[in-house]
């Protein structure tokens, strides 16, 4: 695996390494000595898949606001999808900064987002699937979120009419408190 730092502090690129011969393809996803040597989360106690049926889909933006926050691991494995990362984390140099890069089930790319930074999707094409590993497992009370459309932070999405739920409708303007 080929690990690419991204301009978020702590987030990561994660390129699988596929070996090819005339069945298809093998390659690692995830490998704790490799997760742990670079000093980032590797033990992931929750893996749950998004199975988004139309096209302009949005998930997000959504972040763990326990003590310990929350990494997520991150692959489309149907269809594609825009996936957004926004820095939350106050004392972080990229503090209220976003990225954001196109994940495709033709691609052998994740997304490693570190506790604090917000996560949101926004699925390219029809039946799109994301799966991804958490850090910790889900309690509603650590659930939160920012507006997907907040100008604080200017997000730019392919798809100016997305679909929503009426949770990641309803986040308020962010607050830096």
């Amino acid at each position: 695996m080929r690990f690419i730092p991204l301009s978020i502090a702590g987030a990561f690129l994660i390129e699988m390494e596929p070996i090819t011969d005339q069945r298809g393809y093998f390659a690692r996803s995830f490998c704790r000595d490799e997760f742990k040597a670079r000093g980032l989360a590797y033990e992931f106690v929750q893996c749950s898949i998004a199975c988004n049926r139309q096209r302009g889909t949005l998930r997000g933006m959504h972040y763990n606001r326990s003590a310990q926050g929350e990494a997520k691991l991150m692959r489309c494995t149907r269809g594609a999808l825009y996936d957004v990362l926004l820095d939350l984390r106050a004392g972080s140099p990229s503090y209220r900064r976003w990225i954001a890069h196109e994940l495709t089930s033709a691609t052998d790319r994740l997304i490693y987002a570190p506790p604090g930074v917000a996560h949101g999707y926004q699925t390219l094409e029809d039946d799109t699937e994301a799966v991804y590993w958490m850090s910790e497992p889900y309690r509603r009370e650590a659930q939160a979120g920012v507006r997907w459309d907040d100008p604080a932070f200017g997000i730019q999405w392919p798809i100016s009419q997305p679909i929503l739920s009426a949770r990641d409708r309803a986040y308020p303007d962010f607050d830096p408190a």
